[in-house]
């Protein structure tokens, strides 16, 4: 099945793909490990499903042409472990995004706006390293928490 940018009418939610792909900060010896044997490429799709990002817009932050996921995709190959950590990563970011925010095109909107705990850079540009996602996510706690973000 090849994707193409016509919306499904029935979309997951955030949940739904945390639970698909176990996807939690609650274990991160589950995630490495899964990171290791590399998800399968449908994660991205799932996730560019439910957050919103244009296929070129998630390509780009995972350092990966679409047209290479469209290859992987008909070649029924795997993520890298990079590429699986940074997607099972964005996934509870998303889903942490959605509980603080109350839904993931607000989130968006935060990530292209500069924020003063991220050192006034946009977060968005975060998004392409492991690291960096988790520096949003503890941004998005503080938020949650009521402390200076």
């Amino acid at each position: 099945m090849e994707y193409t940018d016509n919306p499904d009418p029935v979309k997951m939610v955030v949940s739904d793909v945390a639970v698909k792909y176990n996807a939690s900060r609650q274990n991160t010896f589950i995630t490495v490990e899964q990171a290791q044997e590399g998800i399968p490429v449908s994660a991205f799709f799932d996730l560019l499903d439910v957050t919103g990002l244009s296929k070129d817009e998630l390509s780009g932050l995972l350092d990966i042409s679409f047209k290479t996921i469209q290859r992987y995709q008909k070649e029924n190959k795997r993520l890298s472990a990079l590429n699986s950590e940074q997607i099972l990563k964005m996934i509870t970011l998303y889903q942490k995004a959605e509980e603080v925010f109350g839904d993931v095109a607000s989130f968006n909107r935060w990530l292209r706006k500069p924020a003063l705990g991220l050192g006034g850079q946009h977060p968005l540009r975060f998004m392409q390293t492991p690291g960096g996602i988790d520096l949003i996510y503890d941004e998005l706690m503080r938020i949650e928490h009521g402390l200076f973000a």
